[in-house]
């Protein structure tokens, strides 16, 4: 299930399922994220452990992880997590990271892109996407791919230095995310480098 891209930049990418064998260049992917792109994170991903917790959750089929890669180092990092608690089977959480040196050449719209095949292979009807409401150039992307405010929760995480910070959660129908996403590939100069 191995992808190969060709970035904005002439850059090739492989995307594939992350595999257990990922965690050094996965710790190394997290620890060399600028503190600032860190700091919202869900949990303190420069301790090795956590890194190690998060690969080893692949094995509970209810995540899947995908990773783009330029030759052996990891330079994005996306997972969906489905829900699966009856009521919400249907519901899949996304959650994606992209190297600033990687930012802007199209690879965070790639790698959605793989996480929603794998979610519509899945029988995701609905993504959803949590964030701190700092985070303004992720809202922005999340809005541009046809994701809409759901709820605003205020005070209701911990930043990584336990500010009290707003959450965000955004949520879109997957089928409309299709027909997003094919407007934005005709669009641009993607699918003659593919």
């Amino acid at each position: 299930m191995n992808q190969q891209w060709t970035l904005k930049d002439g850059t090739e990418v492989v995307i594939r399922p992350m595999e257990t064998d990922d965690l050094e260049a996965s710790y190394a992917f997290f620890k060399a994220l600028p503190e600032e792109d860190r700091l919202f994170l869900r949990a303190d991903v420069t301790d090795r452990r956590v890194v190690s917790r998060r690969i080893n959750a692949i094995k509970t089929g209810r995540v899947r992880r995908m990773v783009a890669c330029v030759g052996s180092e990891i330079v994005a990092d996306g997972v969906l997590e489905f829900e699966g608690h009856e009521w919400k089977d249907h519901v899949g959480e996304l959650r994606l990271f992209v190297a600033r040196s990687y930012q802007r050449k199209g690879l965070g719209v790639l790698m959605a892109k793989e996480l929603f095949a794998l979610a519509s292979s899945e029988r995701v009807e609905e993504i959803v996407v949590k964030m701190m409401r700092p985070q303004k150039a992720a809202h922005s992307i999340f809005k541009r791919l046809g994701f809409h405010d759901e709820i605003l929760l205020p005070g209701y995480v911990k930043d990584l230095t336990g500010q009290k910070q707003d959450l965000l959660v955004m949520r879109c129908d997957l089928e409309a995310l299709w027909k997003k996403l094919e407007h934005y590939y005709i669009e641009s100069d993607w699918q003659r480098t593919r």
